[in-house]
């Protein structure tokens, strides 16, 4: 296996950006899953009612938290990539010397 010297790296100027928005999607996710937890609790009855292709609100909910964490991570991904490009840009060109 071929090993390479790490790549240089400089200061990260999308730092706060991407900070904001994982707090942002934190407290949305936050927001969503003590809804599952708070419905559990105020009414655990009604997580027995068939939602979807015979599958009950509990198993839909947490499906539904799984694939919205998922979502959520690709969008923080491509949102921050996005970021970095545009504040770093001629930051992140490799060096002539590392080869």
């Amino acid at each position: 296996m071929l090993h390479k010297p790490a790549a240089q790296s400089g200061p990260d100027h999308a730092r706060g950006y991407k900070s904001r928005l994982g707090v942002w999607m934190f407290l949305a996710y936050a927001i969503i899953y003590i809804g599952f937890v708070a419905l559990n609790i105020i009414s655990p009855l009604s997580m027995e009612k068939i939602i979807f292709l015979g599958l009950n609100l509990a198993v839909v909910y947490g499906f539904g938290l799984i694939i919205i964490a998922l979502i959520l991570a690709l969008i923080y991904n491509f949102a921050c990539s996005q970021k970095e490009k545009e504040l770093n840009g001629a930051d992140n060109a490799p060096s002539p010397e590392v080869q």
